[in-house]
């Protein structure tokens, strides 16, 4: 499973974080995943930057900062730093989480590893919960080409990682078309996929 939410679109390969057992505990708090995410979407910021941004002490920003740096989640961007400020960014564009940490010896892990796939779901939702709450601000075309749909379709396991490695590669095709950034009409655009078996209900 990947999670991405690079900066900016952008031709040149995306830089890559693999989750492991020792990295995934640096993750293992709520606002440091929101810190993450903030630093990869908006870009390089101060501890007191993120803290408005976030609602946060800027006290707790810079503390779990520095645990985001130890794991090698976050770095200084000194070329943004002015005197004594001290900014922040991402280290890569997109996480790789390997779907075997969820079944690893160690139990710890194993909660980790389900405790981030599970804030993950969150942050989705979230996501698409503020899109339909905010929608109307945004042009008439942009609310035309979004798009919240389902399908059901009966498949093997083969044909599901099959459909799967159609969707990515057809994700890095439009990223290779992106306009440059700050292109008039164009903005960031969340795309969440979901593939998952359902339990046959007594109907089926």
């Amino acid at each position: 499973m990947t999670e991405e939410s690079p900066p900016e679109q952008r031709a040149v390969p995306l830089k890559t974080i693999d989750l492991n057992p020792r990295n995934l505990r640096g993750l293992a708090h709520p606002l440091r995943m929101r810190l993450l995410s903030s630093l990869r979407i908006d870009g390089p910021a101060t501890a007191s930057q993120l803290a408005q941004r976030l609602s946060e002490s800027s006290g707790a920003t810079s503390y779990h900062l520095r645990q985001l740096a130890e794991y090698g989640f976050v770095e200084d961007a000194p070329e943004r730093g002015k005197g004594r400020e001290r900014w922040w960014r991402s280290t890569h564009d997109s996480t790789m989480f390997d779907d075997s940490l969820t079944r690893d010896a160690n139990p710890e892990v194993r909660a980790a590893a389900n405790w981030y796939q599970h804030q993950v779901a969150t942050y989705y939702a979230q996501s698409l919960s503020t899109w339909i709450g905010t929608r109307d601000e945004w042009p008439q075309e942009w609310v035309d080409s979004s798009d919240m749909s389902d399908s059901l379709l009966r498949l093997t396991p083969e044909l599901t990682s099959a459909l799967r490695d159609e969707f990515r590669e057809l994700v890095h095709k439009y990223r290779s078309l992106a306009p440059d950034p700050g292109s008039p009409r164009s903005a960031m655009v969340h795309v969440h996929t979901y593939l998952f078996p359902r339990k046959p209900s007594a109907d089926d």
